[in-house]
């Protein structure tokens, strides 16, 4: 966000609990007198601070409060208080936890925002009570804001051991743009756009994932045998999954819907599977190049990285 920011020609303060070409602020959102030095003369917040999914086996429960809730709060607080035209919150798609993943021989869930959030671990309760209180300052304050639920955009491998046993990287995050992965660049370009559709929509609360290429027709087949539902919308994909030796998931349990995104906000994302495939048989990177520029950021400590062992971060 500061990267594109600063490319259109904005004045950017970016604040960070760590230095960097990027933060023009150490310290933390918990810390409300810095917050209220950096809203100062402010128009838009992209608030994107959080304690992630990794933090949750590192991190203690307070640890989540402190910064997921009374950072936001002091955020829409401040921001209120300095006149701040747009707030954009990313929040995630974790927020819907168990709602996520359907019984045993049910169909795929066709996840849309209508779903009910059932959060499963201390990140999910934490952004869901972050999400209600950008809605409660809406309704009360009158403060525009909109609420994105981002899908996975990060670049670091698979916390789940079995699937990076089973799958190259390149290949379970290719198969994943069919139904829970984007794009950085489209994720940067939807918090642009909400934070210019936020005064005419005043609250809204939007998925953001690639465009999946599946109907709810095919949820029953993504549960059962998804090679054949992708074979049906996407006949190429099985060549080209012959020629880079790839295969695709068994089953896929749900598929995050943006339809609302794109519709409300006019959110064109670029990145999707069939995108993905077309640049693999070009032999080329499918990543944009804002996504191979900012690279893997971590979510931890290199210090506390190498006492890890096996993954990318410990597993609660």
């Amino acid at each position: 966000m500061v990267r594109l920011s600063r490319d259109a020609g904005h004045q950017v303060v970016g604040l960070d609990i760590v230095e960097s070409p990027f933060t023009t602020e150490v310290g933390s959102v918990v810390d409300r007198a810095v917050v209220r030095r950096c809203l100062e003369g402010v128009q838009t917040v992209y608030h994107t601070a959080t304690l992630h999914k990794p933090h949750v086996a590192t991190h203690g429960r307070q640890d989540f409060v402190d910064t997921n809730i009374t950072g936001t709060l002091n955020l829409l607080e401040e921001a209120v208080a300095a006149g701040v035209g747009s707030f954009v919150f990313t929040s995630t798609t974790s927020v819907f936890g168990d709602a996520l993943v359907p019984p045993a021989g049910a169909p795929a869930a066709w996840v849309t925002e209508d779903v009910t959030p059932v959060p499963k671990n201390i990140y999910g309760v934490t952004k869901a009570a972050a999400e209600d209180l950008c809605q409660l300052f809406h309704k009360k304050q009158g403060l525009s804001c909109i609420v994105l639920r981002t899908s996975r955009f990060f670049p670091e491998e698979d916390d789940d051991k079995a699937k990076r046993d089973a799958y190259a990287d390149e290949n379970a995050k290719a198969n994943e743009f069919l139904f829970r992965r984007a794009d950085i660049e489209d994720v940067a370009g939807a918090h642009i756009l909400a934070a210019e559709k936020a005064p005419a929509i005043g609250f809204g609360k939007y998925i953001v994932s690639a465009t999946t290429p599946f109907l709810p027709d095919d949820l029953s087949d993504l549960r059962a045998n998804a090679p054949l539902a992708v074979q049906r919308r996407i006949p190429a994909f099985q060549e080209e999954y012959r020629r880079l030796g790839w295969t695709m998931f068994p089953s896929i349990d749900r598929v995050y819907v943006n339809a609302r995104a794109r519709n409300d906000l006019g959110w064109r994302p670029r990145y999707d599977f069939g995108h993905v495939l077309d640049r693999l048989r070009q032999g080329e990177d499918p990543r944009s190049p804002l996504s191979r520029a900012i690279g893997s950021k971590g979510y931890h400590a290199q210090d506390q990285i190498r006492s890890f062992g096996d993954g990318p971060y410990p597993v609660e």
